[in-house]
């Protein structure tokens, strides 16, 4: 019967893993005063025809703080990976030479900053909201399977004891990326 319950434990970390990971690509998206990578990860270019993600299509580079650098591998695409970077949210101007695109990332001011700041405490706690939507459902499993027989009470009640603990760790991770994410924002 102890099976049941590790069992219980072990899905609902995982699907908090998930929860964690989503929050911190989503972080990784919202442009800081600093050049990333992680800003073009979401942009798809029409690549014959087939939405295919920029990254296996072209090399992404950041040559300075301000500056990141996309350069086709066929730059018959050039033109559909500028139109991918304008229609994307991030929000930033593409510069095609006819051989690469720089996309220069204009310092923040102090008022864009608060905002960026806000969107990414939403979106963390977006984060912890999922992680304990997530503990709430297995406890409810956990629940039914008391109520069913297949674990005793005391089983039941050390795994929701558990699944507390874990729910923590989970809400402490986000709670550090969203740290280190304002950190980035509202530093020059």
């Amino acid at each position: 019967m102890e099976k049941l319950v590790q069992d219980s434990l072990s899905e609902m970390e995982k699907k908090m893993k998930v929860s964690v990971e989503v929050t911190r690509q989503e972080l990784a998206a919202i442009r800081t005063g600093r050049a990333s990578t992680a800003l073009l990860d979401r942009v798809e270019v029409d690549y014959y025809g087939t939405p295919t993600p920029l990254q296996q299509v072209a090399n992404v580079m950041v040559p300075e703080p301000g500056l990141i650098v996309v350069q086709p591998w066929d730059k018959s695409i050039l033109k559909d990976v500028e139109k991918a970077i304008l229609k994307s949210d991030i929000g930033l101007t593409p510069n095609n030479d006819g051989k690469i695109i720089r996309i220069s990332l204009p310092h923040l001011n102090e008022e864009r900053r608060r905002e960026l700041a806000k969107v990414v405490r939403r979106i963390a706690e977006e984060g912890r909201v999922a992680v304990r939507l997530v503990r709430h459902k297995e406890k409810e499993k956990l629940k039914e399977l008391e109520k069913e027989g297949k674990v005793s009470q005391d089983e039941s009640h050390q795994g929701q004891e558990k699944m507390e603990k874990i729910t923590h760790q989970y809400v402490g991770e986000i709670d550090k990326i969203l740290e280190k994410k304002e950190r980035e924002i509202l530093e020059e």
